[in-house]
């Protein structure tokens, strides 16, 4: 059930205290730390000024932590109280007698106190148990081993991986109350659960309500109201069921639908309880939004493809992280605002991974405000859980009932996804095949899904299918060929990669601002022990995700990348940003054109935990990196790549994922020698709604020429190729081809480029920037402090221009800076408009 009406943070003073292991609860006179408010025992100590990531590391799991309120008794009395997330082995007492245990993270507790309130000043007390003395008790030994976590008994203890998983997340374990502590009135403590659906056309929604014996004894009138997005409401009495079950269901003939931003608009209905006592008193209490939607999945051809409202949808996006790894938590304005940069950029997915804890209510809220769908794994990953003890059993079954009844009526929630690689995982270890797939993932959960999330389809694992789980051509998979296993980039279409659960990790390496967040700040080098602490890399390997980035470097410059970052390391590093941003939008090219066979991949992280170069494609203050604006380009709902078919030439692929057919002009242009124009071509473009098209580039242009420099009969033809779509005049889409590859344009840095860029202030905080060239330019940066582009390292073909968006983000910082291209061997200053 969701929702309480009178819901509020438990009036309290808090106080926090570390013990050792087993020790008794602490005295007065202990090291107490005043709290605001509930938060894990790593936010607080932080908030205390004892603790920072950027600090000597403290394990949490080591100590006992003991969290005390003092809270009168009239805020207790005839009060539900509630718990939301206590990590991990919690006791909660109340004036010394014990309220409750939880043994799971993930799972949400109530209490009626009532017998054990007194009447003036009460103690509520909750003891957070060291995990790692519990890790101490002798337990089976798993049947195979994740190189995820330094400690394989931890697939006993229900709490997240996140913080406990050396090599890729910061070391701040959850220990503490890590959702909200709270308390309501017992005669207002009405829960709910919504079931929308979408059948046959027709929408249709239930709610269910539990109430306290005696809620509807003074009403003479209580109704579920659902608004439509045009205002229309569709209203229903309440049936009675006896005792303190109420229900009602509303059908809407034609309801607006709700879609994932890219292909469509995401409608949503409201829900109310509207009701009318004896004295004439009209109340209405919001249960929320609905939206009405199909989702399936789509197995033709052993693939695995979404499918919205009947529409394909290529799924596009990344790997959710909480935007503070240390506390867990972030305020709905700035979580919105988070998604609010996913759509903008033209993701439609995210990705919550069993190695993470589920969100709080406004994430979801966000999604289905601004059509991002939301693939949500249950909290297991990679380890080999303990099924067979009944107790574990029980309270992972426990947990799976009250996630999928939570998410069940969320229109964003596209799929409800067993585990993270626990298939993969025992596959890769060698365990024997009966053992890759647990009964859980495959007959229990499945089970409790279809009856908590009717409506939102479940998937057993994030990598599944195939003769073996990480089989790219099948079902879902962690795709990493271009990546950690450092194949060529030709190999993301080679791979018949059907669906990426999560791809293209690379250590990328942020803006300057975020590297002078470093402990060393800007003078810390790559080889530094202080940038290397925070490279993404699995525990024993003899490599990290720096090597990778690096050997793309090498690939696409042509350069030794230890001989450049000895010789020129600013150099290095923008060559770095560039190497990880080309491989991906590369890759995206591939999957995303209209013959192929892949539905859908996910980007491992969207946000860095921590500053360094970390899997995000956003550093961990969600400011973009490199590798962001080329995969925000690559993912609008209306785009053109071009991709390079060998003999059969290059081809110009045309995508439109909007619901609108739309007329376009594609413009196909050649260069050769940094200026000469050897080709230009104009021709209309019909782009269908939701669809998409190939064309050949010599059809396009009318005669034959090497654009690929595929046949080499001669010197190549040209070095650089555009295809731009223009709508009425204005462009909307760019895509460049290089046939010779980038090393040779920035292996010598031209003294005149004709690169130039004009800024013109537009408001209070923002202006635009036309940046130009008379040469083509690579990488152009705009480096402008205290300021934010919302495009950048960025491509420009010869003659070309573009207008990019600044936007303030220090304040009082000066409109000042300047231009750089890797094939410049200056930058150029950013002349200001009078």
């Amino acid at each position: 059930m969701d929702g309480l009406p009178r819901r509020g943070a438990l009036p309290a003073r808090w106080r926090l205290c570390a013990t050792e292991p087993g020790a008794p609860a602490p005295g007065e006179s202990a090291d107490w730390v005043p709290l605001e408010r509930p938060l894990t025992a790593a936010a607080a100590w932080r908030a205390a000024g004892r603790w920072s990531l950027d600090g000597s590391p403290h394990d949490f799991d080591a100590q006992d932590w003991w969290y005390a309120a003092q809270v009168d008794g009239a805020a207790l009395q005839d009060m539900v109280l509630g718990f939301d997330g206590l990590a991990t082995l919690a006791e909660v007492r109340l004036n010394g007698q014990t309220l409750l245990h939880s043994d799971s993270m993930f799972l949400a507790h109530q209490a009626r106190p009532a017998a054990l309130v007194h009447a003036g000043a009460n103690e509520l007390l909750i003891r957070f148990a060291s995990v790692q003395a519990a890790l101490q008790q002798r337990r089976p030994r798993p049947r195979w081993r994740t190189p995820m976590v330094a400690h394989q008994q931890l697939r006993w203890m229900r709490t997240s991986l996140l913080g406990r998983t050396p090599g890729w997340s910061p070391p701040a374990a959850p220990v503490g109350p890590w959702r909200d502590v709270w308390c309501c009135p017992e005669d207002q403590a009405i829960a709910w659960r919504l079931q929308p659906s979408l059948v046959a056309g027709q929408g249709q929604c239930a709610v269910e309500l539990r109430a306290p014996a005696g809620w509807a004894r003074d009403l003479v009138e209580a109704e579920f109201v659902l608004r439509g997005p045009d205002g229309a409401e569709q209203v229903r009495p309440l049936e009675s069921h006896g005792g303190e079950r109420y229900t009602a269901h509303v059908t809407v003939a034609q309801p607006a639908l709700w879609w994932p931003h890219t292909h469509g608009e995401p409608l949503l209905s409201t829900a109310a309880l509207r009701t009318r006592s004896r004295s004439g008193a009209v109340r209405t209490l919001g249960l929320g939004t609905v939206g009405f939607r199909q989702v399936e999945i789509d197995r033709t051809g052993d693939g695995f493809a979404l499918r919205v409202n009947s529409e394909r949808i290529f799924c596009r996006g990344a790997g959710w992280t909480p935007l503070d790894p240390v506390s867990l938590r972030s305020g709905a304005a700035e979580c919105r605002a988070a998604v609010g940069q996913v759509r903008d950029a033209g993701l439609n997915m995210l990705r919550l991974a069993g190695t993470l804890p589920p969100e709080e209510d406004h994430f979801y809220d966000a999604c289905d405000a601004l059509g991002v769908l939301v693939w949500q794994d249950f909290p297991f990953a990679s380890m080999d859980y303990p099924f067979d003890d009944a107790g574990f059993a029980d309270l992972a079954a426990r947990e799976a009932a009250q996630l999928a009844a939570r998410l069940g009526h969320r229109a964003c929630v596209a799929v409800l996804c067993g585990n993270s690689e626990v298939e993969q995982q025992a596959a890769m270890w060698g365990a024997p095949r009966e053992l890759w797939q647990p009964a859980f993932f495959h007959r229990q959960l499945p089970a409790l899904c279809a009856q908590h999330a009717p409506a939102t389809p479940y998937w057993p694992s994030s990598a599944h299918g195939g003769a073996f789980p990480h089989q790219a051509d099948t079902g879902t998979t962690s795709y990493y060929g271009v990546g950690a296993y450092e194949r060529p980039l030709d190999d993301a279409r080679r791979s018949g990669l059907r669906f990426a659960t999560e791809c293209l990790a690379f250590a990328n390496i942020p803006d300057d601002a975020a590297l002078a967040r470093l402990p060393g700040g800007l003078a810390t080098r790559v080889h530094h022990p202080q940038w290397k602490a925070r490279s993404p890399r699995d525990l024993g390997a003899g490599w990290d995700f720096d090597d990778v980035r690096d050997h793309y470097l090498q690939r696409l410059f042509d350069v030794d990348p230890a001989r450049l970052r000895h010789q020129d390391h600013d150099r290095y590093l923008a060559l770095g940003r560039l190497a990880t941003a080309e491989a991906m939008a590369a890759a995206f090219a591939e999957w995303r054109r209209p013959a192929s066979g892949c539905a859908g991949a996910l980007v491992l992280q969207l946000r860095d935990l921590w500053a360094g170069a970390g899997w995000g494609l956003l550093d961990e203050q969600g400011d973009p990196k490199a590798c962001w604006h080329a995969v925000r380009r690559c993912l609008q709902p209306l785009a053109v790549f071009l991709t390079d078919e060998g003999g059969n030439g290059l081809a110009v692929h045309v995508v439109n994922d909007t619901p609108l057919e739309r007329r376009l002009v594609l413009e196909l242009s050649a260069w050769r020698e940094g200026d000469v124009q050897v080709a230009r071509a104009e021709r209309p473009v019909v782009a269908t709604a939701r669809g998409g098209c190939t064309l050949n580039a010599i059809e396009v242009l009318g005669q034959f020429l090497d654009l690929n420099h595929a046949y080499r009969f001669g010197p190549p033809s040209c070095e650089v190729v555009s295809a731009r779509l223009l709508e009425d005049g204005r462009e909307v889409a760019t895509a460049l081809h290089f046939p010779l590859g980038l090393a040779p344009l920035v292996a010598t840095r031209s003294r005149d480029l004709g690169l130039a860029a004009a800024v013109d202030i537009t408001g209070d905080g923002e202006a635009v920037a036309t940046v130009r060239t008379g040469r083509c330019a690579v990488g152009v940066h705009l480096d402008v402090p205290g300021w934010q582009a919302a495009d950048d390292h960025f491509h420009l073909a010869p003659g070309a221009s573009r207008q990019v968006h600044l936007r303030r983000t220090v304040a009082g910082a000066v409109l000042a800076g300047q231009v750089l291209a890797l094939n410049a061997a200056a930058a150029v200053p950013l002349e200001t408009q009078p």
